[in-house]
This record gives C-alpha cells, sequence and structure tokens, in this order.
C-alpha cells in the first residue's frame, strides 16, 4: 500500500490540533527563540504583534508532532485491518513556508496535510517522493502557516 492510496491527490485530511498556551509558548520561546514577543507577555503587548505570540518554528513543530501521531495512528489502524502500511521515511525539505498569522497564547491550531502528488526515483529504485500541502488554522478557521513538504516513501 502506497501514501497516495491511503490520501489521493487533492484529499485534504486533519491530522490533529494543538492548544499554544502562554507557558507552552514561553518554554519553547526560551529554548530556541528568545525573541521577546514570544518570552514576555508584558512587554509583547508593546511589540509589533501586541500581544504574547508563538515562535513561528513552534507552530511548524506542532504540525510535525501531529503528522507523527496521526500517521503512527494510520499504521496501527492498516495493520489491525490486516493491512501493510507504507513505509515512510524522512523529508529531504520544504519550500514555501509562510507564517501567515501570528498564532497567540490562548489559541488552538488544527493542522491539515493534502498530498500533491508523488513520483518514483528513477535515482533510487522502489523509492517515492511524495509531496504534500502541509497546513494550520486558527480556532476561526485563519490560516497561520503553510508550507510545502516532500515525504520519501519506501517500497
Amino acid at each position: 500500500m502506497k501514501l497516495i492510496d491511503l490520501h489521493p491527490v487533492g484529499q485534504k485530511v486533519e491530522i490533529g490540533t494543538v492548544h499554544f498556551s502562554p507557558e507552552d509558548i514561553v518554554r519553547f520561546a526560551k529554548q530556541f527563540d528568545p525573541q521577546i514577543f514570544h518570552v514576555d507577555a508584558e512587554a509583547a503587548k508593546e511589540s509589533l504583534f501586541g500581544g504574547l505570540c508563538a515562535s513561528g518554528w513552534h507552530t511548524c513543530s506542532g504540525w510535525m508532532r501531529c503528522y507523527v501521531s496521526f500517521f503512527e495512528a494510520e499504521e496501527k489502524r492498516l495493520r489491525d485491518e490486516g493491512l501493510e502500511p507504507p513505509k515512510m521515511g524522512p523529508s529531504p525539505g520544504f519550500k514555501k513556508l509562510s507564517w501567515l498569522k501570528p498564532v497567540f497564547a490562548g489559541d488552538t491550531i488544527t493542522y491539515s496535510v493534502t498530498p500533491l502528488g508523488s513520483r518514483t526515483l528513477s535515482s533510487r529504485p522502489g523509492w517515492i517522493m511524495n509531496q504534500v500541502l502541509c497546513e494550520g488554522h486558527n480556532q476561526h478557521g485563519e490560516p497561520v502557516v503553510r508550507f510545502e513538504s516532500a515525504i520519501v516513501e519506501f517500497e
């Protein structure tokens, strides 16, 4: 079974949600992106954003956490149905990353993946390169993050 068999091109699949609490935003930012509007709620009020908001990298990390959990559940579901799940590998990269709207403290982001296409790699027999659109929308339905990613699959 291939990824494209599970989720056809153009089929958007919700993969999970993440709630961004003030504590989580500050904890992530202090370690990875210590800009003032990510680590200090009072100072953030005077910033361009007007309030404490998550690092874009935190927002992307939320997508990855949801994707891994989603695919682990898919693997289990398929095995329970007696099917062999696709053998997924790493991503060789992403492109067109856009942080479209700040993710503020208290926001809940729903993440999705939409397959864009799939091709066999002639240089690597048995390998497939999947292209997917990755997105996140806040609780108001507003897009906050979008990027395209490649995902290797092994036959």
